[in-house]
């Protein structure tokens, strides 16, 4: 029987809860632990999402693009918000000492271990695995830095000073394509292993429509 996923219960459940939380957040606690920019005239978190500005209301939690032209959906829909407002409520900035991380080395990821390699890995190597020059476009498009790994890689800048390696193989007669993802090591203090699988849901996204532009 194919899977059956209710949006309500996967998004729109786990957001009035968080909705709620957020009207009670400090916006200067938030600003020191997520450094994350308040303005408190306007009323907005500013946050830096694949090279896009975002902004994040407050108290009632709304994500609104500087560019919407320009920026993905994939950076502002359901998926996105729940990923920024776990961040405002319970992310943490810090330094990476410049290491990554495959997802079954964050914490309890070797327990989503098999979810993300279909969810994430799986969709990554099949939707762009034979259509490179795409993928390098889509990634420069969200402010990707090559890398010199596989047969194209590239460093995403999800947040300032939070990275995601993506490493992409491409397929051929013999082998299907391949990817590997790689986080920087201080991606457990700002999201939990189920964040960061909603992570790759957006990342995938934003890089399908930069791809078509």
């Amino acid at each position: 029987m194919p899977e059956t996923r209710n949006p309500d219960q996967q998004y729109g459940v786990p957001l009035g809860i968080y909705q709620e939380r957020y009207k009670t957040l400090d916006p200067e606690e938030t600003v020191r632990r997520a450094g994350v920019p308040f303005d408190a005239a306007r009323g907005v978190f500013t946050l830096t999402v694949l090279d896009f500005q975002i902004d994040a209301a407050w108290p009632e939690f709304s994500l609104v693009p500087r560019d919407p032209e320009a920026c993905p959906h994939a950076l502002y829909n359901k998926e996105a918000l729940i990923l920024v407002i776990r961040y405002l409520l319970e992310g943490t900035k810090a330094e990476s000492t410049g290491a990554f991380l495959p997802y079954r080395e964050l914490p309890w990821g070797d327990v989503y271990d098999k979810n993300f390699q279909g969810r994430c890995r799986a969709r990554l190597a099949f939707g762009f695995g034979n259509t490179l020059e795409s993928f390098k476009k889509a990634c420069e498009a969200l402010g990707g830095i090559p890398h010199d790994k596989g047969d194209a890689s590239y460093d995403l800048p999800v947040l300032p000073g939070l990275t995601v390696r993506l490493i992409l193989w491409s397929g051929d007669d013999e082998f299907p394509p391949q990817s590997q993802w790689l986080f920087s090591d201080n991606m457990p203090l700002a999201f939990t292993a189920e964040d960061v699988a909603c992570m790759g849901d957006v990342i995938i996204g934003a890089l399908k429509e930069m791809a078509k532009k």
